[in-house]
């Protein structure tokens, strides 16, 4: 049975980390737009941006209702990040119970 658990506990890790990963740029993008250092003319910033915004919204949308945007900021994705570390933690400690370490 561990043959099969902890290399799916292992790919579940790694979808987090990189699903943490599509945040940070998320953030990025939205900061680059806000400061005008790129700007949406542009087709590939559009394509990446809506394909940025369509992976994390269904997460960040049950976020934002229970905390609300202070002064124009959105800590929301931050608020994101720390879940998926909580989660991220809980598997890895799972990967070391299956493996005897822990």
């Amino acid at each position: 049975m561990d043959v099969l658990i902890i290399p799916m506990l292992e790919l579940l890790r790694t979808i987090l980390q990189l699903y943490i990963w599509v945040f940070i740029a998320s953030v990025i993008l939205s900061w680059l737009i806000s400061f005008q250092i790129i700007n949406t003319y542009n087709r590939a910033v559009v394509v990446i941006g809506e394909a940025l915004y369509r992976l994390t919204e269904p997460m960040l949308t049950p976020i934002r209702r229970l905390i609300p945007g202070l002064g124009g900021f959105d800590f929301s994705p931050m608020v994101a990040i720390f879940i998926l570390v909580f989660i991220q933690n809980v598997v890895s400690r799972l990967i070391l119970k299956f493996i005897g370490v822990a």
